[in-house]
């Protein structure tokens, strides 16, 4: 049966070999052993870029490896933009939950990214702060603290890359 995995993590990530190379034992197991054929990516977080990478050099390998690029602005694109983005994607969608979601619509995103598939593969670390726009830690949950809590609710399959 064909699964969906989606991927969350911090915008900014710990970027190493190690980390490369679990996420490459990690991607190839959910391929092979879990049966997961189409992937779901947000934006804005080195996580996602990482993780595409690491996708988009298993497709060749293996059939039917979809790229989903899931947009949390942007309800109507124009065909340029939608053509360039189907350079890097099979599809890009804009749920409806982000309609008018401001600037909750990228928890809208996750969520809806949570609720689609079988498998979350986050880039959680617990001591991680977010910071304000003056670059001063602030107290509030990060977006990904958010989602992976969410998923936890929805019981998710989670694999956490950070650990």
């Amino acid at each position: 049966m064909e699964k969906t995995a989606c991927f969350i993590g911090h915008r900014k990530i710990l970027k190493n070999q190690e980390l490369i190379k679990k996420l490459e034992y990690i991607i190839k197991d959910l391929i092979i052993n879990k049966g997961v054929k189409t992937f779901l990516f947000g934006s804005k977080s080195e996580f996602d870029d990482l993780c595409h990478n690491v996708v988009s050099s298993f497709k060749e390998k293996f059939d039917g490896i979809k790229r989903v690029y899931v947009r949390s602005s942007f309800e109507n694109i124009s065909c340029d933009y939608n053509a360039y983005l189907l350079k890097f994607y099979e599809q890009t969608i804009f749920p409806n939950c982000c309609k008018n979601a401001g600037k909750v619509s990228h928890i809208k995103r996750n969520e809806f990214m949570i609720d689609n598939s079988e498998i979350c593969v986050f880039y959680y670390n617990s001591s991680y702060s977010p910071k304000n726009t003056f670059g001063l830690m602030v107290e509030r949950k990060s977006g990904t603290q958010i989602a992976v809590n969410y998923a936890k609710r929805k019981k998710r399959n989670i694999i956490n890359c950070c650990d």
